[in-house]
């Protein structure tokens, strides 16, 4: 029920006052969500890394001993699944804070927090957490906007590069965390000019001392990531080295593919905007409008959305990344209403169509402009 004050405000010019009131019905969203949060959160963690821990055993096994492409194939997807988890159910929530402060939660706290990727966890915090949930979609300042060398918006100029993006798409995402490495540590911008308009540098600068410290931080996780997957495991299976090899391979190519499909699903497209650099949101209100019209949600059963990491839920999570997943999706439904009294555009819709809608508009990029 709409209120006297705040009847027909999807009508209402946006003001002020709007945005004051838009604002206080946001936080009282968040506010109320924190203030139960506690054991059950812990619980809830806890129960999705043991599924996770149970998967990697079970499926690791499965992969070693299996006799047949069945239970072959079986491990593997075992093995995808704790993978997936702990990508971006456990690790992407607990390196945004998610758990900081829960007693008896203490193995997820996001300063000490590693996850089972290949991608280093302070260059991550900066890239995602600082930059892209601080400048979403502004172009020049959010580096998720181009992810690389993407042209998603008008506001990029073209370059012949651009042409291949598509391409790049399909042949990037079953190495889509590897990737992520090299563009949240710096050193994948090293292949474009520095400062280039309408992408956003990592790095500080390029002499030798800060690109030398991006690449330790990259190696300290890819060498361990090879050398675990693809030496350790493979050299105890002895002469069949190579089942287990190729079954690693399987698994951390499923977990690539399925991530950059959630994750491009939730952040590009004809129905979301991007702003100039000089945005920037006069108030918690205007930022939270910027938030929503800028992500998408898109619709899973909920077995599909814990291997999603509630990034389904994207337009909550840029409302609030610290909110846990399970929260996220407890919160979606009010924060519906609220768009929809307020005229705010509430982006939702099938996982397959967002996606689409994705590659189309990457297609759209790619051609120089009229």
């Amino acid at each position: 029920m709409f209120t006297k004050t705040t009847a027909h405000l999807d009508k209402i010019k946006w003001t002020p006052e709007k945005y004051e009131a838009f604002a206080a019905e946001i936080n009282a969203i968040g506010e109320e969500v924190r203030s139960r949060m506690g054991e059950e959160d812990v619980d809830y963690i806890k129960k999705v890394k043991q599924v996770s821990r149970l998967s990697e055993i079970f499926g690791r096994t499965l992969i070693h001993f299996s006799l047949d492409p069945l239970t072959w194939s079986a491990g593997v997807f075992s093995l995808w699944i704790h993978q997936q988890l702990e990508t971006i159910e456990i690790g992407h929530s607990a390196l945004h804070g998610c758990w900081d402060g829960l007693k008896g939660a203490e193995e997820f706290y996001s300063p000490n927090f590693k996850w089972d990727t290949p991608i280093e966890e302070e260059s991550w915090k900066k890239g995602h957490n600082i930059l892209h949930h601080q400048y979403t979609n502004i172009v020049g300042r959010d580096p998720d906007v181009n992810f690389g060398f993407l042209r998603t918006s008008h506001k990029t100029p073209w370059s012949p590069n651009h042409l291949f993006q598509i391409a790049q798409f399909f042949v990037g995402a079953p190495f889509f965390t590897w990737h992520l490495n090299l563009y949240f540590t710096g050193l994948g911008e090293l292949l474009r000019a520095p400062k280039k308009a309408g992408y956003t540098d990592v790095l500080p600068d390029r002499t030798p001392k800060t690109v030398l410290k991006a690449g330790r931080q990259s190696l300290k996780k890819l060498v361990p990531h090879f050398l675990k997957n693809y030496l350790f495991w493979p050299s105890l299976a002895g002469p069949l080295w190579w089942k287990v090899f190729t079954g690693n391979l399987f698994a951390d190519m499923m977990r690539n593919i399925y991530s950059c499909a959630t994750i491009y699903a939730g952040h590009f497209g004809d129905d979301l905007a991007y702003y100039d650099k000089s945005f920037q949101a006069k108030g918690r209100g205007e930022w939270y409008k910027s938030q929503i019209e800028a992500a998408h949600d898109y619709e899973v059963p909920k077995p599909v959305s814990l291997l999603c990491g509630a990034l389904d839920y994207q337009i909550e999570h840029h409302l609030f990344p610290k909110l846990p997943p399970n929260r996220l999706r407890e919160i979606a439904p009010k924060i519906q209403e609220i768009c929809k009294k307020y005229g705010i555009r509430y982006n939702k819709a099938a996982w397959g169509k967002n996606l689409s809608g994705a590659l189309k508009r990457l297609a759209k990029m790619s051609v120089p402009p009229a």
